[in-house]
């Protein structure tokens, strides 16, 4: 089975904000940043925008997920993931 994923700016985090990871069923994480922007009145949405994408990959691949190798961005995703080669 196959999944695309992103690393960077996360355009659907800035506009949807925390019910980005309640759709992906992290409803957990989702509930995380709502509280955490409505204590710091959105600052920590302005930094999470840039963030978002990264980390759900991170726990993807902690999940048991693989990045692609025979992708032709895969060292770009690599890297902006830390994952050596």
């Amino acid at each position: 089975m196959t999944k695309i994923g992103y690393v960077g700016f996360s355009w659907t985090y800035m506009f949807f904000g925390p019910f980005v990871p309640i759709i992906r069923g992290e409803v957990a994480v989702g509930f995380f940043h709502f509280i955490l922007s409505s204590i710091t009145f959105l600052f920590f949405h302005l930094i999470e925008i840039f963030l978002y994408n990264g980390q759900y990959m991170r726990r993807q691949l902690t999940d048991g997920w693989q990045l692609d190798r025979s992708d032709r961005n895969f060292p770009y995703a690599a890297g902006k993931l830390g994952i050596m080669n």
